[in-house]
């Protein structure tokens, strides 16, 4: 069972041309830290940075990748000293460094596999001719790691050709939960699925929804950000402004321009950083270099996490990071080991040398190494991890022990269930399958060193738990991280605990568009959800949502802030409205006379004045006046069904007696002045009780139609919401009227001024009437009078029509109409008349009467016409 997947014959064979290049290469380098033992495992880990072009390595990664690795040690350390965890068996290690690189990571992971490629040795034979003993090929049942995804990918595709199991501490790219292709691969630490849904939560429990995204080029950072666009896709309110890569080798200046593409979108301030350690540095020195401090809102995933090598140098840029991190305890136990480690009693660890020289800032001097500068301090080797300088336990230190454990528990329950009492190895796990292996560590339970349950899903994943932290300039200006939260499957965010750059604790806003008022709506910008326009709800409009005006019902007007209807006021003239006041002081002065002449003439009803003056058509006409001052008081009173019937039967009704007698009188001249003409023959119908008739039949035409119209419909008061629209709504008024149109209404008036116009042509017919025999000049000069009133009322009560005062200016205009048209009568006719009564009675006597053939026949000659 030495070549597991015979169908790949030619992956194999490059894979060996690649090993033997590597061992041309580096025939003596040590590249590994081996340990013995009875199964041996393999471990991963950035060890080094990348290096420069051409150069695979750079600078050690103190935490990322010696805390990483030293767990792993520690971790066997624990599991071959604990005699309940696969007794009688040790596990050993071959730990290789992948400088942050996974080209190279693949390289060195072919050291894992050599023992499973087949060598033909026939060939070989010693010196005396017999075949050669080899010993044992190292063989790797299980890898821990790698850290960074997309060496993890690269690793996964080797390591599954071959069976071997593999658990990673940090690879979190969801890629790798695909079991078709990925089926040897579990991991200790969730997918980034559940942390790009964390930080969804995040940034809209922020309150933000315009954001831009950075992710390092490679599987992790852009698997991180498709994962987070996709997740804020579907939630809906957030919307990424630019989608940055950063290239796996990127040239010089390239984050100048990184941190130029961002400030295109100023209002983008949040950046979700799905980046490696080393991009996340030389993106926030250019944002320094840029004099950016405080511009930026970072929030970083579990690559930034706690560490404070991302953010060394830069914190003020830094202030107010929101980190992401599995969710994890330091543990007590790494720190007294890792704390007590030397250059003594660590000689297992082949790159704790270079990491006590960067640790201390000091320089050892090796055998045959040249002597360092003369500016480096030497290392004296009495130098302390924690004292001599800063230490604080890497964030994924926990899940490495995690993952040696879980190896570990898998092989525990492989030997009970296969080897049960074997004191160790036996047949059936040497050489060991790595397909049943898989099996046992995905079915493993367990409580991992920080004491929280270690399981894996069906894809190999862990569950979905972490700690929120926010990067913080404390009041005594020392920088650290603070937990402000927790997620598991839902967010709890301490918002009160959170401090942003300056110390400020308002939440800073990366909104691409300014919440709009009350009263506004969002117009979307096309392409862009989160990006908006505020347009007012004008005129009669208000805000139903927050991105909809709707029209307001017709009886109603929006509220002062847009944002509901509410009911029209309902308005009318009222009594005590300076509109009312002028009309209703002429219409009670108006009746006040009229009475006083009508008692007048009872008073002195057989007197010559009153008597000449035609009694009857005189009662009659001032009958018609006092009416026509009463439809001042119905057209100023409240409308109801009753107002409403008054204002139909009365409105026309005075001015149809009035006009009726008028025209009755005028008429009576006209045709005894024209009949006295031609003979001395009194017309007919001029008689008191004819006059009286024909007025009265007049009037009860204007009368019959009003009654017919009253029975045809029913009068009722209405709400006239039209009349009372308004340009500004808040001026906007109901108002309450009669159900009667403009046209109605001079519908009403229409029979009266018919009668006048009627009156008025006789009156200047019979205008040449010698003075002394009739009334027919006052009478006439009344009937122009009211003619011009009537004349100069139409137009003003029409060109009102659309007048925003248009109930006040109409009634007012019709009242004092009518007052006028009540009043020249009452003065011209009657006041006289009353004059001579009360104040010249020498003057209110019989005069001699003249025949018709005198009146309208020439005067003889030298004989003046009597006075």
């Amino acid at each position: 069972m030495i070549l597991l997947l015979p169908p790949t014959p030619f992956l194999l064979f490059l894979l060996l041309l690649l090993w033997g290049y590597m061992e041309a290469q580096q025939p003596t380098q040590p590249h590994s830290i081996k340990i013995e033992g009875d199964i041996t495992l393999g471990g991963l880990f950035p060890v080094h940075s990348r290096g420069p072009a051409g150069v695979p390595c750079g600078a050690v990664k103190k935490e990322k990748g010696i805390h990483r690795m030293e767990a792993m040690l520690y971790a066997l350390d624990q599991v071959n000293s604990d005699p309940q965890l696969l007794p009688n068996l040790t596990l050993g290690a071959r730990i290789l460094d992948t400088c942050s690189r996974d080209t190279y990571a693949l390289e060195q992971s072919l050291t894992f596999v050599q023992a499973l490629i087949q060598k033909d040795t026939t060939e070989v034979r010693c010196s005396d001719g017999r075949p050669p003993i080899l010993p044992r090929p190292e063989r790797v049942v299980g890898v821990i790691g790698a850290s960074a995804s997309s060496v993890s990918i690269m690793v996964a595709n080797v390591l599954r050709l071959f069976a071997i199991p593999q658990i990673s501490y940090a690879s979190t790219a969801p890629e790798l939960s695909d079991n078709t292709r990925y089926e040897y691969f579990s991991r200790v630490v969730p997918p980034d699925s559940y942390q790009a849904q964390a930080m969804v939560d995040i940034v809209q429990a922020l309150g933000w929804n315009y954001v831009s995204t950075l992710a390092s080029e490679g599987n992790y950072g852009e698997s991180g950000v498709e994962a987070f666009g996709q997740i804020s896709r579907e939630a809906g309110g957030l919307c990424i402004a630019q989608s940055i890569k950063i290239p796996r080798e990127p040239k010089p200046g390239e984050f100048d321009k990184l941190i130029k593409r961002l400030m295109e979108t100023p209002n983008a301030r949040g950046i979700i950083l799905f980046a490696n350690e080393d991009d996340i540095k030389r993106v926030l020195e250019a944002a320094a270099q840029a004099n950016l401090t405080g511009h930026f809102l970072w929030v970083g995933s579990d690559s930034w996490g706690a560490k404070t090598a991302p953010v060394l140098g830069h914190e003020d840029v830094a202030e107010g990071a929101v980190t992401i991190l599995p969710k994890r305890t330091p543990i007590e136990g790494f720190d007294q080991y890792f704390t007590s480690r030397s250059l003594e009693n660590n000689r297992r660890n082949i790159w704790f040398a270079e990491f006590w020289e960067d640790d201390f800032s000091c320089k050892l001097t090796r055998p045959g190494s040249a002597a360092g500068s003369e500016l480096a301090r030497k290392c004296t080797g009495a130098e302390r991890i924690g004292q001599d300088s800063p230490y604080e336990q890497e964030g994924k230190v926990q899940f490495v022990i995690d993952a040696v454990y879980a190896m570990a528990h898998g092989l525990h329950a492989m030997h009970q269930a296969l080897c049960p009492g074997a004191p160790g190895l036996c047949p059936l796990m040497d050489p060991l399958d790595g397909h049943d292996l898989l099996q046992f560590i995905r079915a493993v339970s367990f409580n991992g060193s920080a004491g929280t349950p270690v399981t894996f899903n069906e894809n190999g994943d862990a569950p979905g738990r972490y700690d929120i932290f926010q990067y913080q300039v404390t009041n005594a200006s020392t920088p650290g991280y603070r937990a402000i939260g927790t997620w598991t499957e839902t967010l709890r965010l301490n918002l009160e605990d959170m401090q942003w750059s300056g110390g400020s604790r308002a939440i800073p806003p990366s909104l691409c568009s300014l919440p709009c008022g009350p009263g506004e709506r969002k117009a979307l910008v096309k392409g862009v959800p989160c990006c908006w326009h505020c347009e007012l709800c004008d005129g009669y409009r208000y805000q139903a949502d927050e991105s909809t005006c709707l029209p307001c019902p017709y009886d109603q007007r929006p509220s002062h802030n847009r944002t509901s209807c509410e009911p029209t006021p309902v308005v009318t003239l009222g009594w005590g409205s300076p509109w009312a006041a002028v009309p209703v002081a002429l219409a009670v002065v108006g009746m006040g006379a009229t009475l006083f002449v009508l008692v007048t003439f009872v008073r002195h009803n057989d007197t010559p004045v009153v008597r000449a003056s035609g009694r009857e058509l005189s009662y009659l006409l001032l009958a018609g006046i006092l009416l026509v001052y009463l439809a001042t008081f119905l057209l100023v009173a409240e409308p109801q069904a009753s107002v409403c019937a008054g204002r139909r039967l009365l409105l026309g009704q005075g001015l149809a007696v009035t006009y009726a007698a008028l025209l009755t009188k005028t008429n009576r001249i006209y045709r005894i002045f024209e009949q006295g003409k031609k003979s001395v023959t009194p017309p007919r119908f001029i008689s008191p009780r004819s006059q009286l008739v024909i007025a009265g039949g007049l009037s009860l035409v204007q009368a019959a139609g009003a009654l017919a119209w009253v029975a045809a419909s029913p009068p009722h008061a209405v709400v006239d919401f039209a009349r009372g629209r308004h340009g500004d709504p808040r001026e906007a008024r109901a108002v309450l009227r009669c159900d009667m149109s403009d046209l109605s209404i001079l519908g009403c008036l229409a029979y009266g001024l018919g009668l006048m116009a009627t009156g008025t042509i006789y009156a200047v017919k019979a205008r040449g009437v010698p003075e002394a025999f009739n009334e027919a000049k006052p009478v006439g000069f009344a009937m122009y009078t009211t003619c011009v009133v009537w004349l100069a009322f139409v137009p003003i009560f029409f060109g009102t029509a659309q007048a925003e005062e248009k109930l006040y200016v109409q009634t007012a205009t019709l009242t004092v109409s009518l007052s006028l048209s009540a009043s020249v009568p009452l003065g011209l006719l009657f006041l006289p008349k009353v004059h001579v009564v009360l104040l010249r009675p020498e003057l209110n006597v019989a005069k001699r009467k003249r025949s018709l053939k005198t009146a309208t026949g020439p005067a003889p000659e030298g004989q003046a016409p009597p006075p």
